[in-house]
């Protein structure tokens, strides 16, 4: 009986890496300074973000890259520089940044818009500067996403643990405010005096994944534990996270837990724990036919791993892992599903690619 299950999962990890020797990547793209933000504009062309504060496009009919303007005030810092990207769903010519904006002795992660015009950008505004009071370079956050009528964005806890538990801060949470900046009306803390009222959710380290899944309605989240305990999360209304009370990983400086627990009562678990941590940049929840084995995964890229994980979902639960690109040895920051069901993605080293399959 135990030969047999040997060699059933002997099987399994054999079709398991056949399976992921399948993918590989086209490159479209190189030279970028770390193209941390993809977004679809239309006319079969992508925006991107460069960590710089570049901003270009990249036609894809013909792979150029043309560098049409620089995001002003942007604080290159660390971890820190000019961050995510995305079009508006509710006007296509309005395209929202986040960036790091040095604000007095402070470096604070900030919502920002332009407006999106004849391969021009103007009009440039910041929407939202959240508050953190941290001069720091780390754990900035921050992704970009929206449901039907508002738009989430996620903030690190600036290397501050205390952060994460502090509802007076915008750091350690994700937000949820309106298309021009401001509170939603039902967020969930709109009537606490002591609290932030764009936080949707708290209790995080480092989210720098953010998608919401329209077809089910829900938000999920990739966030970046400390030594280990990368957490995949679902993300509900008002919930608490954890960081630093709850955590699967341990101190740099010792095999020392960090936090009280695993888990808590009053907090909300990961859907997924990544010991030892992959290094999160991303996530999306694919939709699409043009690669149907990832129809309904979740896909999160990994820099410190260098791979897109792949995760299997049944129900809201995760029930399987896939790890592949691994022979590219890239950091894999940002992963964007195009309309046509295409995937590309960009990688620390200055690149963008195109999934390809051969199955």
């Amino acid at each position: 009986m135990k030969h047999r299950v040997y060699l059933l999962v002997i099987a399994l990890m054999a079709s398991f890496a056949t399976h992921a020797s399948n993918w590989n990547g086209e490159l479209l793209a190189e030279g970028l300074n770390v193209p941390w933000g993809l977004s679809y504009v239309g006319n079969n062309r992508v925006m991107v973000s460069e960590k710089n504060g570049t901003v270009g496009l990249l036609n894809l009919s013909n792979n150029k890259y043309t560098a049409i303007g620089t995001h002003p005030n942007v604080r290159v810092s660390g971890q820190g520089g000019l961050l995510d990207i995305a079009q508006s769903p509710f006007d296509h010519q309005q395209i929202y940044f986040t960036y790091a904006k040095q604000v007095g002795n402070a470096i604070e992660t900030t919502l920002s818009a332009a407006k999106f015009n004849q391969d021009q950008l103007s009009d440039w505004q910041d929407l939202l500067t959240t508050h953190s009071g941290s001069d720091g370079g780390r754990h900035f956050g921050s992704r970009i996403t929206f449901d039907n009528q508002s738009l989430y964005f996620s903030v690190g806890d600036r290397g501050e643990r205390s952060n994460g538990q502090n509802l007076a801060t915008h750091s350690g949470t994700i937000l949820r405010v309106t298309p021009e900046g401001q509170p939603v009306a039902d967020n969930p803390f709109v009537s606490n005096s002591n609290a932030r009222a764009e936080i949707w959710s708290y209790g995080h380290r480092n989210p720098q994944g953010l998608f919401f899944d329209k077809a089910k309605n829900q938000l999920w989240s990739i966030e970046h534990g400390p030594r280990g305990g990368d957490e995949i999360n679902l993300i509900e209304k008002g919930a608490n996270y954890g960081w630093p009370i709850t955590s699967h990983g341990k101190e740099y400086w010792g095999p020392i837990k960090v936090g009280e627990a695993q888990e808590k009562e009053g907090i909300n678990s990961p859907k997924k724990v990544y010991v030892p941590s992959i290094a999160p940049g991303s996530l999306i929840l694919y939709r699409g036919d043009k690669h149907p084995q990832l129809d309904g995964k979740l896909l999160a890229g990994a820099l410190k791993l260098t791979h897109i994980n792949i995760l299997t979902l049944q129900g809201s639960e995760v029930i399987s892992e896939l790890r592949i690109l691994e022979q590219l040895g890239e950091r894999i920051r940002d992963i964007e599903a195009l309309p046509n069901g295409e995937i590309i993605f960009s990688t620390d080293s200055g690149k963008i690619y195109r999934l390809t399959s051969s199955q």
